[in-house]
């Protein structure tokens, strides 16, 4: 009765939308790029590298907003080389992201240390606190997981809302959905398709690296190798289980941090009788059932990962 009791309790649910928000932000950063076409597999280093520069700027005195822009430029700059390197070259997306994973990664822990030679433990800032939005959190359960969070949660809200009204209510919108189903037809109609999809994936590697600063800034106070932990690979589940819609994959984030939440809790409800191995392991294998349930059903973009050059039918 104890592990069912858990998900009654305040506590868990606060954390399940806390560690949802990193995803939230980066999966709707995949979802923009896989939309207009282009699969972006550096997801984990833009994240590794957006956590990296928010935390640095914030300790070398900068402001936390400030923090947060500077991650989501160096998101954008990622960005550009996947798009300049898959969308007007058309090299493959697959090879392509890992690349940009392993070059994002390896520099951030670089620039560690060439900025850090003589720190043994990770340095730490003032991070975002929480902020209690006046009556909303004052309701039993759902008040102080949904209103009494972070600015960054409530960013991660208002990021879902604005990534699907841009998407279904906008002309940049639907000009992104289409290079990512006719690139053809939007070159008929005399948009360029490498705008756009340079675009895309520009503003969805921004998103991600926002993504990966919400650790440093938000959910800890500094910064640490391995912090993304595979976070940027769940997102890409995350957009597959969404069926590309922003709504389902926000519940997507929510349903995995809520299984990563209650593992946490259902290892002291056991007291140690199970390997905690067992936990950890949890929140994916009840990820990949859900996968496997709703991918099947799931209608990709008809040219994602499919070069398109100018002029070719």
């Amino acid at each position: 009765m104890e592990a069912f009791d858990i998900l009654l309790t305040t506590s868990f649910w606060v954390a399940a939308i806390r560690i949802a928000s990193p995803l939230i932000f980066a999966t709707m950063g995949e979802l923009i790029c896989e939309r207009a076409g282009v699969l972006n597999l550096g997801i984990e280093g833009i994240m590794t590298a957006g956590a990296f520069a928010g935390w640095i700027t914030v300790y070398a005195g900068g402001d936390l907003w400030l923090g947060v822009a500077v991650a989501a430029l160096t998101g954008v700059a990622f960005g550009l080389l996947h798009g300049f390197l898959t969308v007007p070259l058309g090299l493959s997306q697959h090879v392509t992201g890992i690349g940009i994973t392993l070059l994002a990664t390896s520099l951030t822990y670089y620039t560690y240390r060439v900025s850090l030679p003589e720190v043994t433990s990770p340095p730490k800032i003032e991070p975002f606190q929480p902020f209690a939005i006046p009556g909303l959190s004052e309701i039993p359960l759902i008040g102080p997981a949904l209103f009494n969070q972070t600015p960054l949660t409530y960013l991660a809200y208002v990021t879902v809302a604005l990534v699907a009204w841009v998407l279904y209510r906008t002309p940049v919108g639907l000009a992104v959905r289409a290079v990512g189903e006719n690139p053809s037809a939007v070159e008929a109609q005399g948009i360029s398709v490498t705008a756009m999809r340079m675009g895309a994936v520009a503003a969805g590697s921004a998103l991600m690296a926002v993504g990966g600063a919400f650790l440093t800034m938000s959910a800890f106070n500094s910064f640490f190798f391995e912090m993304i932990n595979g976070r940027g690979w769940i997102c890409i589940a995350l957009v597959v289980f969404g069926s590309w819609r922003p709504g389902k994959a926000l519940i997507g984030a929510i349903l995995f941090a809520a299984f990563d939440a209650y593992q946490v809790r259902l290892q002291q409800v056991t007291g140690g009788v199970i390997p905690y191995q067992i936990f950890l392991m949890l929140p994916y294998v009840l990820s990949i059932l859900a996968l496997i349930v709703v991918a099947r059903r799931a209608t990709y973009p008809k040219a994602l990962m499919v070069p398109y050059q100018k002029g070719e039918r």
